[in-house]
C-alpha cells in the first residue's frame, strides 16, 4: 500500500510538471549574473537576456548577485525552484572558484546545463626582448632559463594564473607568478620588461601587439578565433590537448523539467546564431558556442578534474 501511494505521488508530480511546463514561459525569467554589471560575463548575459526575451515571448530580466567570484549568484540558482523561472550564466571563473574556497552548493548536482553560451581564448604574449617568434623557440628559451622568466597574472588562482600553471605542467618548464589586481598594470610592467609573459585578453592585447610593444605566440582556445584566422593556437603549435577559454553557460537549478530545459535550448541557440550577437560578441573577444546541456556537463566535469589536478600540483592557495 505505502509503495503504491509513492507512485501515485510520483505521477502527479509528473503530471504537475508537464501542466506547467506546457505553458512555459508565462512570466518573466530571471538570469542570475554572479558579477557586477558592467563587467564581461554581465555584458554577456545582457546581450543574451534581450534577445532571448523576444524568443521566449517574456522578458528575461538580469539579476545582479555579485560577489565570491559568483559563487553567491550560484547558491541564489541552486536554491531556486526547478520551474524554470530562474537561471544563471556560470563563467570558468565560478567553477574554478569552487576548487579553491568552499562554498555551499555542488557545481555538478545542484545544476541542470542547457548550453554553452560563448568562448573567449586568451592571447600567450611575451616581451619581444625574448628570443623566440614560435611556440617552441619560446619552449625552449623557457627550459634553458629556469625560474628567469617572469608571468603577470590578474590575482592569485584565478583563471589566467591557473593558465599559466598549465602552460608551465605541459612544457616541463619554471616560471614565476607575479599577480597583480588588474592587468593594466601588469601591461606597464610588460612594457617595461619587469615581467616577460602575460595570458592576455584577445581585445585588450592585440592593439599592443600590433604596435610591437609584445609579441603573440597563440591563442589558448582549441580552435582559430574567426577574428584572428592567422593566429595559430598552442594546441597546433606544438601542445595537443592545451585548452583554456573563459566561458560562459546557461544554467539553471538542479531537477529542471525536460521541456523546459529543451525550450530555453533551443531559444538560447537560435539568439547566439543571430548576426548582431555574433558581431557583438566578437567585439569583446568572444564567439558565440552552443552544444547540448550533456556536452556543458561534460565539460564542467572535465575543467573541474583538469583544474583541480593543476591546483594540487602547484599547490595554489586562494588568498586569505
Amino acid at each position: 500500500m505505502q509503495s503504491t501511494l509513492k507512485y501515485l505521488i510520483a505521477a502527479m508530480l509528473l503530471i504537475a510538471t508537464g501542466v506547467s511546463a506546457q505553458g512555459y514561459p508565462n512570466k518573466p525569467v530571471r538570469m542570475i549574473v554572479g558579477f557586477p554589471p558592467g563587467g564581461g560575463v554581465d555584458l554577456n548575459a545582457r546581450l543574451i537576456a534581450g534577445k532571448l526575451g523576444e524568443q521566449l515571448g517574456q522578458p528575461v530580466l538580469v539579476d545582479n548577485r555579485a560577489g565570491a567570484s559568483g559563487a553567491i549568484g550560484a547558491e541564489v540558482t541552486a536554491g531556486a525552484p526547478a520551474d524554470g523561472y530562474t537561471i544563471m550564466v556560470m563563467s570558468a571563473t565560478t567553477l574554478t572558484n569552487t576548487l579553491l574556497t568552499r562554498v555551499r552548493y555542488d557545481t555538478i548536482k545542484d545544476f541542470t546545463p542547457i548550453t554553452f553560451l560563448s568562448v573567449n581564448p586568451y592571447l600567450l604574449v611575451i616581451h619581444p626582448a625574448i628570443p623566440a617568434t614560435h611556440l617552441s623557440e619560446f619552449i625552449a628559451h623557457a627550459r634553458a632559463n629556469p625560474g628567469k622568466l617572469n608571468y603577470a597574472s590578474s590575482g592569485n588562482g584565478g583563471i589566467v594564473h591557473l593558465t599559466a600553471e598549465l602552460l608551465q605542467s605541459m612544457t616541463q618548464t619554471q616560471l614565476v607568478h607575479v599577480p597583480y589586481k588588474g592587468m593594466s598594470i601588469a601591461y606597464s610592467d610588460l612594457f617595461a620588461g619587469r615581467v616577460q609573459i602575460a595570458i592576455a585578453n584577445v581585445v585588450s592585447g592585440m592593439p599592443y601587439v600590433k604596435a610591437g610593444k609584445v609579441r603573440a605566440l597563440g591563442v589558448t582556445g582549441r580552435a582559430r578565433m574567426a577574428m584572428l584566422p592567422d593566429m595559430p593556437t598552442l594546441h597546433e603549435s606544438g601542445l595537443p590537448g592545451f585548452e583554456v577559454t573563459q566561458w560562459n553557460g546557461l544554467l539553471g537549478p538542479a531537477g529542471l523539467p525536460r521541456p523546459v530545459v529543451d525550450r530555453l535550448h533551443k531559444e538560447t541557440v537560435a539568439v547566439l546564431r543571430l548576426p548582431d550577437v555574433i558581431a557583438r560578441m566578437a567585439a569583446d573577444g568572444s564567439e558565440p558556442a552552443g552544444g547540448s546541456g550533456s556536452e556543458l556537463a561534460s565539460y564542467m566535469q572535465s575543467e573541474l578534474d583538469k583544474w583541480g589536478a593543476i591546483i594540487r600540483k602547484a599547490n595554489i592557495k586562494a588568498d586569505p
